[in-house]
């Protein structure tokens, strides 16, 4: 889908003065101004968060009550059982929770539903297992505030339930011990902590009971530094805001994974060569981390997941770390052939023009790999996407799961599409749901009309957001490194983009990567020359070869540390015939797809 390139505004004045006052380049300055940091003391906590930003754990609701219930429930000897979830969240989560236990000689195991069998969240059949085996106390972790049927069970088996979460909660909320950033009545400043930043503020003021006293003993103090990683990988991998308490706990979490990594995570980073880097980032935890751990739960082994980022014994670490590294290559198999599935049937049936939202359904698509599709589907064709993976009997329900694109609220719609479907959950950008397949013709009318209802004409085109325009000479070394520091980069605090006009091919780009799907080319501008690569721009060869004159690319600058040699190169999002210099009316670029 064609992107229309929106270049923000900026004030001089206010660059040189933020430039100079809190000593930055001016580019850096105009980043920051468009992240909303006005001044060099903002600029400062920005550009150097420090660990002691987190507010006191006490301070989010719920939690107070929740750790008195637990830490009590520890010195009683009660079995405490820790109720996960089966994505990367919510596995790094049970994990900080679990040796958050186990630091204090708690009776603590963990339970983690079956992607494809259980599905998502509470359930009665699982809290009877619990019960069954003995369990007391049952602490949920990224899952829980919508099952009010189901805390009422728990209260029923003589279970107490404590529910930490981070999602959307309805018109009613359960009776347990509640905790989440957003609960009413109270105004935290902040509820974008993903559900390992719940856990981690949790296990934090278990801590300060354990230790009797604000500050932590030395053992407790270790492990939440070591915590804060988790809850790194947990808060990236979950696509939450990173500003706020998330900036600080992934800048200081990187830190910990390289320093003082779970044994688990210290195999795993080896396996993947990650080790020797000098330092982390957040891609690392985004392309490489997170989908290993999340490729367990999609194919329905979390707990081998769990157990991973838990264990103390390094046999079993690097088993586990070489079985979940196999997992991620089958999963990404699996991805590809739905991936091709679904975007031939949308292809054959979305109209660009009609079209507010696409719900495509298969037999057979495997349910653990259907989220990540959705999310290429919807930015490929920039619409809510719902992609359901229908029983091949027909006999069990269809599973769905569903990706946003900005401004669109799929929780809401799917609160509007309630009688169609037999359950649903999750939040504005994800969510996931089960349906009957006679009822999916239904559905996809009241979804689609429900999208047609919010989603504007010009909505529809996808804005692409350009920080600043900037020529290819002023991407020094220096000048790419500061720009770094801007990082970690993700939802809320994106890679900045940047974009550069009279720009030339040097040479006919080639397609890399598995089935070409990348772009190799070399771009000159008045004789600066830089390498560059577009991930996903496999599709522009043909029109890039045969194209005539300047063009207008948008990127990114990156430094590119090969063979221990570092030098800038730049990542192409997208482009055009040059207009832009010419002051013409500007076309809307190809994006990468």
């Amino acid at each position: 889908m064609a992107k229309q390139w929106r270049i923000l505004a900026h004030d001089a004045a206010r660059i040189a003065s933020l430039s100079r006052t809190a000593g930055v380049s001016s580019l850096v300055a105009q980043l920051l101004i468009a992240r909303g940091i006005p001044d060099a003391d903002g600029a400062a906590r920005f550009l150097q968060p420090k660990l002691t930003g987190l507010r006191d754990p006490g301070e989010l609701p719920g939690v107070n009550e929740a750790a008195d219930l637990i830490h009590q429930a520890v010195r009683d000897r009660r079995r405490i059982v820790v109720y996960g979830d089966y994505d990367c969240d919510g596995m790094t989560a049970t994990a900080i929770l679990v040796q958050c236990l186990q630091q204090l000689e708690a009776d603590v195991s963990y339970y983690v539903p079956h992607r494809l069998e259980e599905g998502y969240g509470l359930s009665h059949e699982a809290l009877d297992k619990i019960a069954a085996r003995g369990g007391q106390v049952v602490i949920t972790v990224d899952c829980g505030i919508a099952s009010v049927e189901e805390a009422a069970h728990a209260r029923q088996l003589g279970l107490s339930l404590v529910i930490t979460d981070h999602h959307s909660f309805g018109r009613q909320l359960p009776e347990a011990t509640l905790v989440h950033p957003a609960l009413p009545g109270h105004n935290y400043p902040f509820t974008g902590l993903c559900g390992a930043g719940v856990a981690f503020k949790l296990a934090w003021a278990i801590c300060q009971r354990a230790s009797e006293s604000q500050r932590v003993s030395p053992p407790l103090k270790k492990f939440l530094l070591q915590a804060v990683g988790l809850a790194a990988i947990g808060t990236i991998a979950d696509v939450v805001p990173l500003i706020d308490e998330n900036r600080i706990l992934v800048l200081h979490g990187l830190h910990s994974l390289k320093s003082m990594p779970p044994l688990g995570l210290e195999v795993l980073l080896r396996l993947l060569q990650l080790d020797s880097k000098p330092q982390l980032s957040g891609d690392d935890i985004a392309f490489s981390i997170a989908p290993r751990l999340n490729a367990a739960g999609r194919l329905g082994q979390a707990q081998l997941a769990i157990e991973l980022l838990t264990t103390n014994k390094t046999d079993r670490a690097l088993a586990l770390a070489e079985y979940i590294h196999e997992l991620n290559e089958s999963r990404q198999s699996l991805e590809r052939s739905i991936y091709l599935a679904a975007r031939k049937q949308a292809v054959e049936r979305f109209d660009p023009r009609e079209d507010p939202a696409l719900v495509l359904a298969g037999h057979g698509w495997h349910a653990g790999v259907i989220g990540i599709v959705a999310g290429r589907i919807a930015e490929k064709f920039h619409r809510p996407t719902v992609l359901i993976s229908l029983d091949d009997l027909g006999v069990k329900p269809g599973v769905g799961s569903a990706r946003s694109v900005p401004g669109f609220d799929l929780h809401a719609a799917l609160q509007q599409c309630t009688s169609c479907l037999l359950s649903h959950g999750g939040h504005a950008a994800a969510a996931g749901l089960r349906i009957e397949e006679e009822r999916l013709d239904e559905f996809r009318e009241a979804f689609c009309e429900y999208a047609s209802e919010n989603i504007t004409i010009a909505e529809r085109i996808s804005d692409l957001v350009i920080d600043a325009e900037c020529p290819l000479s002023a991407l020094t070394f220096d000048a790419v490194r500061q720009i770094e520091a801007l990082a970690p980069f993700g939802a809320g605090n994106k890679q900045p983009l940047l974009c550069a006009t009279d720009v030339t091919l040097c040479d006919t780009p080639k397609q890399i990567g598995g089935g070409g799907r990348h772009l190799s080319l070399r771009l000159d501008q008045h004789g600066q020359r830089l390498r560059c690569v577009a991930f996903g721009g496999g599709d522009w060869l043909g029109e890039l070869s045969q194209h005539v004159g300047p063009i207008a690319i948008a990127y990114r600058p990156i430094i590119n540390n090969f063979r221990g040699r570092n030098s800038v190169e730049l990542q192409v999002v997208d482009w055009r015939a040059d207009n832009l210099a010419s002051g013409a009316p500007s076309d809307a670029g190809r994006g990468v797809a």
